[in-house]
């Protein structure tokens, strides 16, 4: 397969974090044994320079955008042996989307993920940016929870966002049961609905939306994968639960009683890593804890100095790890650790 087949399919895609040291500079080290870490656990791609790779990695000031694209990309063309989906994140105005997305391109990436957040764009902007976009690299839409910047956007620019020729996939994650419908019906509806994969992005119901058939105008759909925040942490886990979805799915009754039980305990362990009672403040220093109690990361730095553990998230985490040893995977990372940080 190629690696647009792979996204085609479905897979499991971790939003890649940023690894800084003490002085919140670059960590290339552990940036890189991230990216390992995600190769052996058998996610079939990684997104960069997205949500969780920190905005700020696109300020003049900091200057990380093209290091950490050209990072994963290196890792990945150097120790993958299979076909594996490259996500680049962009951001911004059309202009400053296309510049992103023609990076990505010279660096070997597959796919853009579009960041739905531009101030005053209306619907019909957003889906000229797309265009635009699409000229470079296959485009993967992202509707996002108001909660982080996104917005509510409508049934039918949803079915014209299908329709684009370059649109590969929609990442939806509204964390909203009614709008995560009304995104596949209306990409049920449109022309080339076959040919666009579903990937969630609702982390506040992972195994459902992986779980559940939904019949549209164009027929049955499900979710192929998820492209998550969460599956950058414990994601070994994550491939296997795929696994078992899809076995759920073709029939398997036990793997589907194991999915339903898993699926309000994955709920749980999402709203400690995430930071949920404290408004998601501290969803990326989640993410950062989760992987340096594991070792992968030294610390849990971000760009914004301010941006850390909200009180009493630290003690989630402790208790959702403990209350759930399926969804940890730290024995793996322990037996790997030192190679990936070679």
């Amino acid at each position: 397969m190629t690696a647009l087949e792979v996204l085609s399919r479905g897979t499991v895609i971790p939003a890649h974090p940023l690894a800084l040291d003490a002085a919140r500079r670059l960590d290339e080290r552990r940036q890189r044994a991230l990216t390992r870490y995600y190769l052996a656990s058998g996610a079939g791609g990684v997104a960069v320079a997205v949500h969780t790779t920190q905005f700020e990695i696109r300020e003049p000031r900091v200057g990380l955008l093209k290091p950490v694209l050209e990072l994963a990309a290196e890792t990945v063309r150097a120790e993958v042996g299979r076909p594996f989906v490259k996500v680049a994140g962009a951001c911004g105005y059309t202009a400053q989307a296309v510049a992103e997305a023609e990076l990505a391109a010279s660096l070997g990436y597959d796919a853009v993920l579009l960041s739905p957040a531009v101030p005053g764009a209306d619907e019909k902007g957003l889906l000229d940016r797309a265009r635009a976009v699409g000229e470079v690299l296959p485009v993967i839409g992202f509707y996002l929870q108001e909660a982080v910047g996104g917005r509510y956007l409508s049934s039918a620019f949803w079915s014209a966002f299908t329709d684009l020729p370059t649109t590969a996939a929609v990442k939806i994650a509204p964390f909203d049961r009614y709008r995560t419908a009304d995104v596949i019906r209306a990409v049920g509806a449109a022309d080339r609905a076959s040919e666009v994969a579903l990937y969630t992005g609702n982390d506040d119901d992972i195994i459902g939306d992986l779980l559940t058939p939904y019949e549209t105008a164009g027929g049955r759909r499900w979710f192929a994968g998820g492209l998550l925040g969460q599956w950058a942490v414990w994601t070994r886990s994550a491939a296997t639960l795929l696994d078992d979805v899809r076995a759920a799915r073709a029939g398997d009754h036990e793997a589907l009683l194991r999915c339903l039980t898993r699926r309000p305990e994955l709920t749980d362990a999402n709203q400690a890593v995430f930071d949920v009672r404290g408004a998601f403040r501290g969803c990326i220093a989640g993410v950062h804890e989760v992987l340096r109690r594991q070792g992968l990361l030294e610390g849990i730095w971000c760009l914004d100095p301010a941006e850390t553990l909200s009180p009493g998230q630290a003690d989630e985490l402790t208790r959702v790890a403990a209350a759930y040893p399926w969804l940890t995977d730290d024995a793996f990372v322990k037996e790997h650790l030192d190679d990936w940080l070679r």
